[in-house]
């Protein structure tokens, strides 16, 4: 009676709890996102100032040339004055005068508009500081809302076993919440900060027409077309790691050929292919889950191994497949990982092959390179 009274209890104080999280969250976004739209408007007020600034410059750089040039035609009529009239002498020295006042003000402006821009630079950075630390805090408040969204309704059965799943399952949550970081971050440093990119040219360009500036408009427009184009090639890619659609229309083997050679132009190391058998056809779910498993050894090369070459074979049995990604990098300390909880890359490719009822063995030792094994059951 006691134990259904605590979990009760218990239930309520997470429930709201997730709920304090969850505004707090929002909240937190909202704020990233009003210092995203402030940032952008800084943006194109910097760029407007950097081109006025550069215009007042080469004024400057013009008055000053003119100024030398008013004062050596001053001291020769004055050196002179027997050979010049004396209205020679007053418009010379009114010319000075005159380019000398004009130096001092557009001098004056310069400072003036280099101040505004070293103080929107300071703010703009700040901002951006606000937006990262904005963007880590939802990131790690969304870890705990995966951990405490949990099924609450099983959370007796969750407390006797928290001992041997607690760390497993968080793990598992931070893992998930890391793919979703990569995520997010390929989506705002490609196409997100393209898009900005364009929606603040694209205000330029509109100026530009309004000022009947029609040529500088035209160049913006043509360069426009190509960040369009290059923000949706970061697009596909993006769709591609998050789903291959040519595993559905071409299969296993040619997506993972596609692939491949994507990660030879990206992380420069030699990777081969070897297929042994014909692929058979396979569950959707299945040949999703056999890709993901290539995909995180050879993420783990690139980030971990050093490596110079790279073999995956594939063997397709009679009822089975056989997986092998070796590499000849740096290796490591097999017990010392596993001592430590394990990576996240290997956690998340033990919890897919256990999903296929399969097998998993990773084989490595410093200065060894690293070798995993798979065997996969094949239920055609």
């Amino acid at each position: 009676m006691n134990k259904a009274i605590d979990i009760s209890v218990l239930d309520g104080v997470i429930k709201r709890t997730i709920e304090t999280v969850e505004t707090s969250k929002s909240q937190i976004f909202d704020i990233a996102e009003n210092a995203r739209q402030q940032g952008n408007s800084m943006k194109l007020d910097l760029h407007e100032l950097r081109q006025e600034i550069s215009k007042v410059i080469q004024k400057v750089d013009a008055l000053e040339l003119a100024y030398r040039k008013s004062r050596n035609r001053l001291v020769l009529v004055s050196r002179n004055f027997h050979m010049y009239t004396e209205e020679d002498i007053r418009i010379a020295y009114e010319e000075a005068s005159r380019i000398q006042v004009d130096l001092s003000i557009f001098r004056e402006r310069e400072n003036n508009l280099k101040r505004r821009r070293n103080d929107l630079e300071r703010q703009l950075r700040t901002l951006e500081e606000t937006i990262v630390r904005a963007e880590k805090l939802v990131s790690q408040m969304g870890v705990v809302l995966g951990y405490l969204t949990g099924d609450l309704s099983k959370i007796g059965e969750a407390l006797e076993s928290a001992k041997q799943h607690q760390l497993m399952n968080l793990k598992v949550i931070q893992a998930q919440e890391e793919e979703r970081k990569r995520v997010a971050r390929e989506i705002h440093d490609g196409p997100a900060q393209s898009m900005a990119n364009v929606v603040l040219r694209s205000e330029i360009v509109e100026r530009m027409l309004k000022n009947e500036r029609i040529l500088e408009a035209q160049m913006e427009l043509h360069e426009l077309k190509e960040m369009v184009r290059m923000s949706l090639a970061d697009v596909r890619r993006i769709i591609f790691d998050l789903r291959p659609m040519a595993l559905d229309d071409l299969g296993l083997v040619p997506t993972l050929q596609k692939y491949i050679r994507t990660c030879e132009e990206r992380i420069e190391t030699t990777i081969d292919l070897v297929v042994f058998g014909v692929e058979p056809p396979l569950r959707s779910s299945v040949k999703a889950a056999i890709f993901r498993l290539v995909q995180e050894c050879l993420n783990n090369v690139e980030k971990h191994a050093n490596a110079n070459t790279v073999q995956v074979k594939l063997e397709f049995l009679q009822e089975s497949l056989r997986l092998v990604v070796k590499d000849d990098g740096i290796g490591f300390n097999l017990d010392e990982r596993m001592a430590t909880g394990g990576s996240f890359g290997l956690l998340g490719m033990n919890e897919r092959t256990q999903l296929l009822e399969g097998e998993i063995e990773v084989q490595s030792a410093p200065g060894e390179g690293t070798k995993v094994l798979f065997q996969i059951p094949l239920k055609i």
